[in-house]
């Protein structure tokens, strides 16, 4: 096992991707993780979880300061570095399939990294240093100088550099072991771009790139944001930038071949600087689904919503078919099955082991999962209608399961790895599934069903009411019988359990408030012991639902005031975390986080309809 550490800090990095896969690049330059050809494939650099699993370095010698940017309403990152003698501008992009544009963003993407050097004034020696790391570090490969640049082989997996500054010549580097290192010159005016393709190997040729088309297909790139962003973000309310910001991450981390969207592109950031709680989020969870349909709806378009909720749909419907209970997550092409393990050679960022791949809550029992598909069935009604009539009895099935199974104990939304319990949004969520397949009877072409339903649903909220309300905590809490606070109480109001002006509710809300937040106001999922050794930041989801039943509350001025405390954790680029350290502030968990932005989404939408209809009463 290496014992070299991961210190770069989690805020320091920027998002790359092609709707297919995902890379990480540092402040510095250094792209320190990229899987290929998948998000949940093995990473090809892998240094953010230990210096020995790969990486790819571009940077200027000697002292120099650096800033960045994405290109307008784009995922093309450029960076520009500033010493003395000369600019340097890097410009990253993964790139998209050629002249794909809106919707078809992510069609035909290659699975190739580009890097772009333009030294636009005086002149800059840049030193580069590429060593690929396959199968998470596992893997030594063999390079191998040829036509166009070097080819790196590991076991199945074959890489392409393409290094050819010209048909006939090709900037020479050093081959050592696995790694190959250079130091070039570049004056005012000079361009330099370098390319790496993945492939399986036996499928086809090498495949290198020209410099001609390294710098048309950024630039196509570019414009293929540019059409998806144009297309797509029409929203015009507080915090715009930020929002159309969150839009393109969610859109960055859907895995076009199906819509599924990835809680993070990354596994193992942890949340807590060298502790256990490190995870694998490079799937996509049903108990997101509802949460971020509405937030497509804000920061996207209709149609990404549709297409997720299609997938959702089609990779749960044959579990109901087939009498099992509703699976909580799926890998991003509907794969069932994904066993955890841990990667021993790792010594995590910031020590912070075990590192993990696959999640082994894939088999928990999760009974939210049933209210979190139909609350995303009721946001899309038109989509409904053309739906095959299988997938509409799925639906109503899924209603009847929650409706026969919501006394079940389970392990909650918190995915709490011990026994399982009865948590309050458990309840919550089965009382959602049959309230909202109650409003789509009729589309789901189940109206004799609805008697049932509705005798359920008053079964659930009796239940709720009685057993939810906790007298020693004067809220609702965590789980039935505990006078435990749980961030996801707030769901009550959100979810159109209780209206926001409820006392009991209210009450819910002042006491997370003021007993389930840090120093700077920012909320906790939960400070019960969950069977879990260490401790754990404030979530930023949290804080914003917090935001988002004050706005509903009426209450916008302090939820403004609490949007802006979360907000003010994205980073420069306007990327964010699951997590913010309590005691330094530091960015934790994965990253970055679809949660945290779908959240971020939600609230700036629910605080400016809140403003508006204010307005709008002349209060």
């Amino acid at each position: 096992m290496s014992s070299v550490q991961s210190n770069e800090a989690i805020a320091d990095y920027a998002l790359l991707s092609d709707c297919r896969s995902a890379a990480l690049v540092s402040a510095a330059g250094s792209v320190d993780w990229l899987c290929f050809p998948r998000f949940d494939s093995p990473s090809v650099f892998g240094r953010i979880l230990g210096e020995d699993a790969g990486f790819w370095s571009v940077r200027p010698a000697g002292k120099h300061t650096s800033t960045r940017r994405y290109l307008g309403p784009t995922m093309v990152l450029e960076t520009t570095h500033t010493s003395s003698d000369g600019c340097l501008v890097v410009t990253d992009a993964l790139a998209l399939g050629d002249g794909r544009r809106g919707h078809d963003l992510g069609a035909d993407s290659p699975g190739t990294l580009l890097r772009q050097l333009s030294c636009v004034q005086g002149s800059v020696d840049v030193d580069i240093v590429f060593s690929a790391r396959p199968n998470y570090g596992l893997s030594r490969p063999r390079l191998s100088a040829v036509d166009g640049g070097i080819e790196i082989s590991a076991g199945t997996t074959v890489l392409s550099f393409s290094t050819a500054v010209s048909f006939s010549t090709a900037v020479a580097f050093r081959l050592g072991g696995d790694t190959a290192l250079t130091r070039v010159t570049l004056h005012a005016g000079d361009v330099l771009g370098f390319a790496l393709h993945c492939r399986v190997a036996g499928d086809g040729d090498p495949v290198f790139w020209s410099q001609t088309d390294i710098a048309r297909r950024l630039e196509d790139t570019v414009q293929g944001w540019t059409s998806w962003s144009g297309m797509h973000q029409n929203y015009r309310g507080p915090w715009q930038d930020l929002v159309s910001a969150s839009g393109r991450i969610l859109q960055a981390l859907s895995f076009y071949p199906t819509g599924a969207i990835v809680a993070a592109p990354t596994t193992s950031l942890p949340e807590v600087a060298g502790g256990t709680r490190n995870w694998d989020y490079r799937y996509t969870w049903i108990r997101d689904a509802s949460m971020t349909l509405q937030a497509l709806w804000v920061a996207a378009c209709p149609d990404e919503a549709g297409k997720f909720f299609q997938f959702l749909a089609t990779a749960a419907a044959r579990q109901l078919a087939g009498g099992e209970e509703l699976q909580i997550m799926f890998g991003v092409g509907g794969e069932r099955e994904l066993p955890e393990r841990e990667l021993d050679h790792l010594p995590g960022w910031r020590a912070s082991a075990p590192v993990r791949v696959g999640n082994g809550a894939w088999n928990q029992r999760q009974l939210d999962v049933y209210g979190e598909l139909l609350d995303a069935a009721a946001r899309l009604p038109e989509y409904l209608a053309d739906l095959a009539p299988e997938t509409r009895r799925f639906l109503a099935d899924a209603a009847d399961a929650a409706a026969s199974r919501w006394r079940s104990a389970d392990h909650g939304i918190w995915e709490v790895r011990g026994e399982p319990r009865h948590y309050l949004h458990s309840k919550l969520m089965c009382w959602v599934a049959v309230d909202r397949a109650i409003s789509l009877a009729g589309l789901l072409q189940a109206a004799e069903r609805v008697p049932r339903w509705k005798a359920v649903r008053a079964e659930i909220a009796a239940s709720i009411r009685a057993e939810g309300w906790n007298e020693g905590a004067n809220a609702y809490t965590q789980a039935y019988g505990s006078e435990d606070l749980d961030a996801s109480a707030l769901l009550l109001a959100i979810a159109g359990f209780l209206p926001a002006d409820d006392p009991g509710f209210l009450a819910t809300l002042e006491a997370i408030e003021e007993r389930l937040t840090d120093r700077r106001g920012l909320v906790y999922r939960y400070l019960a012991d969950d069977g879990i050794p260490g401790d754990e930041g404030t979530f930023l989801l949290c804080t914003f639902w917090l935001a988002q039943a004050l706005a509903l509350a009426g209450r916008t001025e302090r939820a403004r005031a609490v949007f802006e405390r979360a907000a003010g954790f994205a980073t420069d680029l306007g990327l964010m975390a699951e997590e913010v350290a309590p005691d330094s502030g530091e960015l934790l968990g994965n990253f970055p986080q679809a949660f945290s932005h779908i959240g971020l989404v939600n609230a700036a939408w629910a605080i400016s309809e809140a403003e508006r209809q204010s307005r709008g009463s002349g209060a």
